[in-house]
């Protein structure tokens, strides 16, 4: 078993022998020992959101020294970037909220709730806790870390995993991946300088690929189809943020002790079914949080939440999300839901820029003109916190009709389930999009993706992007999983 708690880490040039997280009996620790020169080539992970990250440090940590590639900057680097384009600047598509180090999940909450059940959640919040989190997460029912203090933690992780023998490369784009019968051999990368992917490729061997690369790798899902990697389409959800104050949110779901400081700021889950089944669903609650830009593509306006540790802000948010179901999509194609995403996005840009005359501006609404199918009322009760531009405009016009027929039967059942969450004064920003992936990359049993039926390709699709989790407990989770097998896979190998 890997300590998560002890000081020391693996020295990468010794055989390191690597047992699983828990007891699995069907695998023999012995065989797990290990040495540089029989690993090589060493496996590459793409991508350093949680899945990258966690599988990343346990391949390291099994003496395999992977190289990890993101396409975006370092942590530091990678914030100036964001705080640019938050404050009105230019978009950088390659390192933004969605890309970059520490993946979608830093610009957040900080959540590590999670729906699954699994016997690795212990040791991913050890593992936090090592690098830095604070260790109340260990106990509480709810835990977060925040925006501000997972910069740290993740950090703290990035040096875990380079002590133990990894290797990081940013600024790196994934531009191609080659397989010989059915297997990958080897990858093709770009540089990024300024925002710009550069016209020089570097080609290296690969016979392992983790690919963790998120659920906003539109390219790389193109990519992946052309390849005849087997993908297919998956539901997702569309909608928008809302925005209620938070000492609202607080006499809500408090009541006469809403003031009282043990409590903090008070956070919502809501969920109701349409008579048509369609799920109507609060998502990523960020008490005393805002609103944020989160564009990845140019002329396309999306949007999510963060909020700090101390959870400290004027209002709280929430995306409230309607499902998605492939037969939406309009198109049999299995990027119909990436289509479906970008359109949704484009009109959102072009009807705000209409209104504002300025790029990445956001369509808002109160809650009553959006009923009452009015537009361009401000609100008197929430001041708006999406940082750029925003045009009060008629999101009608911009939602699937199915969208906005959900909100209406839905809005108030949730009023009785919360009340005054219907307010009419409660502001609504569009377009939250990338709620999950809209496809899934098919792996077998093995965590492998098969090209050919019966041939394990080496190629290891992982995390959010891949359709396996959802957040960034059960993402780092399943980088566990998937590195656990690729170590299992080797040890075979060796045998």
């Amino acid at each position: 078993r890997i300590d998560l708690a002890a000081n020391a880490t693996p020295n990468a040039k010794k055989p390191i022998k690597v047992e699983p997280f828990s007891p699995t009996p069907e695998l023999n620790p012995a065989s797990w020992s290990l040495t540089l020169e029989k690993a090589d080539p060493r496996p590459v992970v793409v991508g350093t959101g949680p899945a990258g990250l966690f599988a990343a440090w346990y391949l390291a940590s099994a003496g395999l020294n992977p190289l990890v590639i993101e396409q975006g900057e370092p942590l530091d680097r990678r914030r100036k970037t964001v705080e640019r384009f938050q404050s009105g600047g230019a978009l950088n598509p390659y390192c933004n909220i969605q890309f970059g180090e520490g993946g979608a999940g830093t610009f957040s909450d900080g959540k590590l709730t999670t729906g699954i059940k699994d016997v690795y959640l212990r040791d991913v919040l050890r593992l936090f806790v090592r690098c830095g989190a604070p260790e109340e997460i260990l106990w509480q029912a709810a835990p977060h870390i925040g925006t501000d203090r997972l910069v740290g933690v993740l950090k703290g992780l990035r040096g875990l995993i380079e002590d133990a023998g990894g290797e990081f490369l940013f600024n790196t784009k994934l531009v191609d991946i080659t397989f010989e019968g059915g297997c990958v051999s080897g990858i093709v990368t770009a540089p990024i300088e300024e925002g710009v992917i550069q016209s020089s490729r570097d080609k290296r061997e690969v016979k392992r690929l983790v690919l963790a690369c998120g659920h906003s790798a539109r390219d790389v899902f193109s990519l992946l189809r052309d390849k005849t990697i087997p993908l297919e389409p998956k539901a997702f959800s569309v909608g928008v943020r809302i925005e209620h104050p938070q000492a609202f949110i607080n006499e809500a779901c408090y009541g006469a002790a809403a003031s009282h400081p043990a409590l903090g700021a008070a956070p919502y889950k809501l969920a109701v079914h349409t008579k048509r089944g369609r799920g109507v669903y609060s998502f990523c609650m960020c008490p005393g949080g805002e609103v944020v830009a989160a564009a990845s593509e140019a002329g396309g306006v999306c949007v999510n939440g963060m909020s700090r540790f101390a959870r400290d802000g004027e209002n709280a948010n929430s995306a409230l999300l309607v499902s998605v179901y492939p037969q939406d999509f309009g198109d049999d194609d299995v990027l119909a839901g990436v289509a479906f995403q970008r359109a949704l996005e484009a009109k959102a840009y072009e009807v705000a820029r209409a209104k504002s005359g300025l790029p990445y501006t956001a369509p808002v609404s109160t809650l009553k003109d959006f009923l009452h199918h009015d537009v361009g009322t401000p609100s008197c009760w929430v001041k708006p916190s999406y940082p750029r531009t925003i045009a009060w405009c008629d999101l009608r016009t911009i939602l699937p009709d199915f969208v906005c027929e959900a909100y209406e039967e839905a809005f108030p059942l949730l009023d009785a389930k919360l009340k005054g969450f219907a307010h009419p004064e409660a502001v609504l920003t569009g377009v939250e999009s990338r709620s999950s992936s809209p496809l899934r990359i098919m792996r077998h049993d093995d965590y492998q993706a098969h090209l050919e039926k019966e041939i394990p390709s080496g190629l290891y699709p992982c995390g959010e992007g891949a359709g396996y989790a959802g957040g960034i407990m059960s993402s780092a989770v399943d980088g566990l999983r998937v590195a656990e097998a690729l170590v299992r896979s080797q040890a075979q190998l060796m045998a």
